[in-house]
């Protein structure tokens, strides 16, 4: 083959046969590559190849596209993103273009949500080239990438998942979330071994910083020629070089495929030139060797179509820490980008391309330099000048190494360093010498770093941030994009709108107070509700709630609220995906939980209070109902029934004084729980997987909502057969049944201070007596009013045992009312206040109540006035014949006895006087 590279050639495979001892592999490499690159020379598309977020390719392509100044730009970015790019304007970079999906179809419902983002940057070629294209009349931007749903049908399914034992990100490296990244020009060796080998003989620590020294900066004053083909000379190299992996092999070659295709499939359909065109892409795909490559090559391959899912498209904020974690550059990697990007415009007098409005950019933008006429079209061989000539010494530029070690210095001092002038020269000093023992002339940023953590950083950090950080700051920092008003969704937009009464800078980042005195401005009440709102929809402290609460049937007078709507702007942005409005989003949210495969009724009730509490809607707090009334159905556990009933309870107390008449759906909840709780409970006692707050928390609903049940049509029967087939052999739920049988009547009060009794008097039983204390403790749920008989267990247990046998079982006591009633404590607590004497000094006396009871005495029969009784209902007969009438008896008044025959019955017979008087006697 001959060509431009033919020199070229002749050399490589001379030092192949010098270096390797003869032709072997090494040559097939070193010649592939050159071919490579000649290839995508004398393609009549002219590639631009890039690395992402590199300085060196934004100023090429900035000044490529002022000297070419091409019709159609073709740009390696999922094609379904091309709506949003005209965005971009109404933004502070750095943002992403985001895809969303949550109704995910064709893909496993664990992938939900799926998410797609592209970050853009300044210092990027692909902005350069968005700016162009949409600033200059005439120029249409295709792109020409898989589309997002092809990323997940490609990659998705043999992603790596995440390593749990990572350390958590930090706030600003977590903006884009779990989404899958695309990048253009993923410039990194996958050769593990190469890395290394680059790195160890580059004298540096990591990739980024590697890239910087041998790429970066001697690309950063090269012409176009000379840029081009290095790029594709490194493509070229890492994907020779790259491991056989099929999957990533087969994606890589499938993204070309289809780019190819997507641009062929535009060339005839608009007759466009192939040379008044510009595809920019990575470096690693403008090499490619498939048979589809260039605007002549093969059209075999087929696109898949995409999936039903439902795609979202935004843009969200990201930042350089966002970028830099999400595809494994170093630390401070962008900010140094950033910062070269600045020197080199200033160096090289290249007018970059911004978009007109955005912030950051010119309001009156200069005049621009007049067209230069492009290069002759005739491939030269740059690649052999540029690879055989000396690095170019860079000189020490004291001036700007001096005012970065002032700098670090000072904002040490802020930061609680104990650094001085001292410092600054040990700084100063130290850059100059490890640039040195690094085969360099002049300090990188990276070098200084250095030299600044080993004089500076000490055994602690005395602030938040460390000697690393403060240097990334200070090179630019973590620079965060934020997307504008009018870019943002119209939930976004609506949220702002109506919190406008707050007057706050809600797109600002960082929390800000917001007072809201409801009583004197109702107005606010609004803001309220979406605060609410967005509390319970966006992640914890976005809106969060100083004072003021909401509850059902309440009112708020005063609030107090922090918020941080433009920290949590992402999340935000991607609830404009699910809606128009926070109020359907809520609903939508309400009705998934509900409806969802594992809702229980707990859930569904939960549902049924936040749709009551936070939307008021009637309706749709009625068909949630109606729902927890089929799960509700078909449950075969009692685990929820502790949160159904408090959430029971509350929607109770609150129709009852809310509403005239109680909703159909909650009579026919307490009558089926009702009858549904009746069959479970003999289950419940005996099942050990059943807990006992959960056992109290049925019959808490049963004792609670019985009289509704009853009146409803519910039969007290099933109840009673209920009790009548438990028969628990825990002693906790054994306590817990005796004390729903004294509230059913069943069992008298004295019979259960017996049994306590007994259980006292029993060494084998003493052990256990603090789980039947805990069944009690738990029976305040369902029969509060023996919360002095729980007092009185208690204070019996510690009256009658001895301290040998009190003191082995007193931990166990106290760590099952601990753990088993912390929640009934206080009620306990109250009653305990209400018996025992309030006073130290009186405890010495004091006699517990039910120790002070004194026995019933047989009662004297009082001998009334002889013939008192008998003459007055003689003189009153009215309301005796009323009883008589009452009670059927017919019968005729006779004369009254003077020897009083009715006060001498009461002498005769005094047992009945006697048991009245004791039945009388009874609490």
């Amino acid at each position: 083959m001959s060509g431009a590279f033919d020199a070229l050639r002749t050399q490589l495979r001379e030092a192949a046969a010098t270096f390797a001892d003869g032709p072997d592999a090494l040559e097939g490499i070193l010649l592939g590559i050159v071919d490579d690159v000649d290839r995508a020379q004398r393609e009549p598309l002219e590639i631009f190849p890039v690395c992402h977020h590199s300085p060196a390719s934004a100023i090429a392509m900035a000044r490529r596209l002022r000297q070419k100044q091409p019709k159609v730009v073709y740009l390696e970015l999922c094609e379904d993103m091309a709506p949003l790019l005209t965005e971009l304007r109404n933004c502070r970079l750095p943002v992403a273009v985001q895809a969303f999906a949550t109704e995910v179809e064709g893909f496993p419902a664990e992938w939900s949500p799926l998410s797609v983002v592209a970050p853009i940057t300044e210092a990027s070629a692909e902005y350069q080239a968005i700016a162009y294209a949409l600033e200059t009349p005439g120029v249409e931007l295709v792109l020409v990438d898989r589309s997002s749903d092809h990323v997940f049908q490609w990659e998705a399914g043999e992603a790596e998942p995440a390593d749990p034992d990572a350390p958590p990100a930090e706030e600003e490296a977590a903006l884009h979330g779990d989404a899958i990244g695309v990048e253009i020009g993923d410039l990194r060796p996958r050769f593990g071994e190469l890395e290394e080998h680059l790195l160890r003989h580059g004298r540096v620590r990591h990739w980024s910083e590697w890239w910087h020294q041998y790429v970066e900066l001697p690309l950063g004053d090269s012409d176009h020629d000379a840029y081009r083909q290095v790029m594709l000379l490194i493509g070229s190299l890492f994907r020779r070089l790259a491991p056989g992996d099929p999957r990533r092999v087969r994606v890589d070659e499938d993204r070309e495929r289809y780019m190819w295709t997507r641009m062929r499939e535009h060339l005839a359909a608009t007759g466009t030139d192939p040379a008044d065109c510009l595809y920019v892409c990575g470096a690693f795909h403008a090499a490619s060797r498939i048979a589809e490559f260039g605007v002549h090559g093969t059209d075999t391959f087929e696109i898949s179509p995409p999936s039903a899912s439902k795609w979202q498209h935004g843009l969200i904020p990201s930042s350089n820490a966002a970028i830099e974690a999400q595809f494994g550059l170093a630390a401070g990697s962008v900010s140094i980008a950033a910062t070269e990007w600045a020197k080199n415009l200033k160096r090289t007098k290249v007018q970059p391309f911004r978009l007109a409005g955005q912030a950051g950019a010119k309001k009156k933008p200069g005049k621009a330099a007049p067209p230069v006429d492009p290069a002759p079209t005739g491939p030269s061989d740059k690649l052999s000048g540029f690879l055989q000539r000396p690095p170019v010494v860079d000189r020490l530029d004291e001036a700007e190494l001096l005012g970065w070690s002032v700098d670090i210095v000072r904002a040490a001092r802020r930061n609680g360093y104990l650094a001085s002038t001292a410092d600054a020269i040990a700084v100063f000093e130290t850059s100059i010498l490890l640039a040195g023992m690094r085969d360099r002339a002049k300090p990188t940023p990276y070098d200084f770093q250095d030299a600044a953590i080993t004089c500076i950083e000490k055994d602690a950090v005395p602030g938040r941030r460390d000697v690393r950080r403060l240097v990334e700051i200070m090179m630019g920092g973590d620079r965060i994009g934020q997307v504008g008003y009018d870019a943002l969704p119209p939930l976004a937009r609506d949220v702002h709108d109506r919190l406008a009464p707050l007057e706050l800078k809600l797109q600002q980042r960082g929390v800000q107070r917001a007072l809201l005195d409801i009583a004197s401005r109702p107005e606010l009440a609004q803001c309220s509700d979406v605060l609410w709102m967005l509390r319970y929809l966006l992640p914890y402290g976005a809106a969060r709630p100083i004072m003021g609460e909401r509850r059902l049937g309440e009112r708020p007078i005063q609030e107090s609220w922090d918020v941080a709507l433009g920290t949590h702007q992402r999340t935000l942005i991607e609830l404009g995906y699910e809606g128009v409005s926070i109020e359907q989003v809520l609903e939508q949210r309400l009705r998934s939980a509900a409806y969802g495969p594992h809702a229980t009724t707990a859930t569904v009730l939960e549902a049924v209070e936040d749709a009551t509490l936070y939307l008021r809607s009637r309706r749709l707090a009625n068909e949630l109902g109606t729902r927890a009334l089929e799960v509700l159905a078909t449950e075969r556990s009692v685990d929820g029934a502790p949160e159904v009933l408090r959430r029971v309870r509350r929607l109770l107390a609150y129709y009852r004084t809310s509403e005239p008449v109680l909703p159909p759906w909650i009579e026919s909840f307490v009558k089926t729980g009702y009858a549904h709780y009746c069959t479970l409970l003999p289950t419940a006692f005996t099942d050990e997987d059943a807990t006992v707050d959960q056992v109290a928390a049925m019959l808490g609903f049963l004792f609670s909502m019985e009289g509704l049940a009853l009146s409803l049509g519910c039969d007290r029967a099933q109840l009673e057969l209920a009790f009548a087939q438990s028969h628990p052999q825990e002693p906790a739920k054994l306590a817990l049944l005796w004390a729903a049988q004294v509230q059913l009547g069943q069992l008298s009060r004295a019979e259960l201070r017996e049994r306590c009794d007994e259980l006292l008097g029993n060494p084998l039983v003493v052990p256990v007596y603090p789980r039947y204390l805990s069944g009690f403790v738990h029976a305040l749920e369902p029969v509060p009013g023996l919360a002095d008989f729980v007092v009185e267990a208690v204070s019996n247990a510690f009256r009658r045992l001895p301290d040998p046998v009190l003191l082995p079982w007193l931990p166990s006591l106290i760590s099952t009312l601990r753990s088993g009633g912390a929640e009934l404590a206080p009620m306990l607590i109250r009653e305990a206040g209400r018996i025992f004497p309030d006073r130290l000094a009186a405890l010495d006396e004091w006699v517990p109540p039910w120790l002070a009871q004194p026995a019933p005495e047989a009662v004297q029969p009082r001998r009334a006035p002889r013939g008192g009784g008998a003459a007055f209902l003689a003189a009153h007969p009215a309301t005796c014949d009323a009883v008589a009438d009452l009670l059927g008896c017919d019968g005729t008044w006779q004369t009254a006895d003077p020897g009083g025959a009715g006060v001498e019955l009461l002498g005769r017979y005094p047992e009945t006087a006697a048991a009245l008087a004791e039945l009388l006697a009874k609490p």
